[in-house]
């Protein structure tokens, strides 16, 4: 006897909406078939539970209540107020190429004057360029969705995603302003936001893109984004590649990053999560040329009962590659961090070099760190390992700085910015380390 699990309501939910706003979607040709089966895969496997392996410690079946539905076209304009009141003044004032998007849709850029597109780099909207004959290579990005337990984001990324940003860096180009892409939500009710960043850096070029997911007014406590990357780095390119993501107690935020690096590549990734009710970061890397290099590295910070999921999978497949990981999080209250890293080494992967670290600070005892740190190694000759802690702030240390004359709360900020420091540092644009600092002391002065 056969048994059929019962749908969930949300899963009722968004499987009525995309009947409801497919027609509206952007898209033509293969895009509305491509759709149709994702919704289907979705259908069939719903939302992943504790169950399935790499979901066992964010169960959205029991997390995810309700699906709210697809965020309408917001009224404000796009200008240095909104822009400051979502960024805050160290982000806003970044210089940078900045494109735009409002919940969910492309609105706006803002090139400095003689860094504009051209022959070095330029870029589309996702919205306007589906179905495209001369974007033809984007059908790959939605039919190859990966059939496997658990791809629950990406099927509904493809089903519901509305924008995105399409961006070519030209071989041997060198933009030199860092290109942030700004996804912002303005809404009056609870909403929901898809979006889809495909980035391709050409052979021997070098980039640095910022992604930031943030909302305004009403909506910074009320809204649910699935947000999907792509990542193709060509060959000795070096790309840059930071994402920071704040809200609030209600937010809903399921992302997904997923890299390829080709030979002698480099690629340096930085997360910054800061008090956001539910979060998942998901990435996914793989090594297609030998040599290549990675450094991906993160700062999870929760208070509340928020839970914020960082979850990697590394695939070298070729000789030669370098891969270094390291995750921190600092926790109060009853938030929980989650961190699952496998690194996976193909037998044909010798001389592969890669070192996972995963760290928590506890400031509560309440506080929760999951952390399943795993190798599967199939080749011999290698140099992988892996370790992760978690500890209460140095009472030893405390008692130091208070002697000092230090107050309490003085002392304790010092210190887990100490902790998140070796984090931050991976940052290596210094305007954006400062910006990304900032967040992080303004949510030290929150959760004091």
């Amino acid at each position: 006897m056969s048994v059929v699990a019962t749908r969930t309501e949300a899963e009722e939910q968004l499987a009525r909406q995309f009947a409801k706003v497919a027609p509206e979607l952007p898209g033509g040709a293969w895009v509305p078939a491509a759709r149709l089966a994702a919704m289907r895969a979705f259908g069939d496997a719903g939302l992943p539970h504790r169950r399935i392996e790499e979901w066992k410690y964010t169960d959205l079946r029991i997390r995810l209540k309700a699906a709210h539905e697809r965020a309408g076209c917001s009224q404000r304009k796009v200008d240095a107020g909104l822009l400051r009141e979502a960024l805050g003044e160290e982000l806003a004032s970044l210089a940078c190429i900045r494109l735009v998007l409002v919940n969910g849709r492309y609105v706006s850029s803002s090139v400095p004057v003689g860094h504009e597109p051209g022959e070095s780099w330029k870029f589309d909207s996702l919205a306007a360029v589906l179905g495209r004959p001369n974007f033809a290579w984007i059908r790959h990005s939605f039919e190859t969705a990966d059939e496997a337990d658990g791809a629950a984001v990406r099927h509904l990324n493809s089903a519901f995603v509305s924008d995105g940003i399409v961006l070519t860096v030209s071989e041997g180009a060198k933009p030199a302003l860092p290109i942030h892409i700004v996804s912002i939500i303005d809404a009056d009710k609870p909403v929901a936001v898809t979006t889809r960043n495909i980035v391709r850096v050409g052979a021997g070029a070098k980039v640095t893109v910022i992604e930031s997911h943030i909302g305004v007014s009403v909506s910074k406590n009320e809204r649910q984004v699935t947000a999907l990357t792509e990542f193709s780095v060509g060959d000795g390119a070096e790309a840059h590649h930071i994402q920071l993501v704040a809200g609030g107690a209600d937010v809903v935020h399921l992302g997904q990053w997923d890299v390829s690096l080709a030979a002698t590549a480099a690629y340096r990734g930085f997360q910054l999560t800061a008090g956001i009710g539910l979060a998942r970061n998901e990435s996914h890397v793989s090594f297609t040329g030998p040599d290549a290099k990675l450094d991906l590295s993160g700062l999870m910070l929760g208070r509340g009962r928020d839970h914020i999921d960082t979850t990697l999978v590394v695939n070298h497949t070729t000789t030669g590659c370098e891969g270094r990981e390291l995750f921190k999080a600092v926790l109060d209250d009853r938030a929980r961090a989650v961190f699952q890293g496998k690194v996976i080494v193909a037998p044909e992967a010798q001389k592969t070099d890669g070192k996972q670290m995963a760290q928590a600070l506890m400031l509560s005892e309440d506080a929760e760190f999951d952390s399943k740190p795993e190798l599967e190694i199939y080749a011999d000759d290698v140099a992988c390992g892996h370790g992760s802690t978690a500890a209460e702030l140095d009472a030893d240390m405390l008692f130091y700085l208070r002697s000092r004359g230090i107050p309490l709360a003085d002392a304790r900020a010092m210190l887990i910015e100490s902790f998140a420091a070796d984090a931050l540092d991976k940052i290596e644009n210094e305007e954006l380390r400062e910006a990304a600092r900032a967040i992080t002391v303004g949510w030290l002065g929150v959760a004091a």
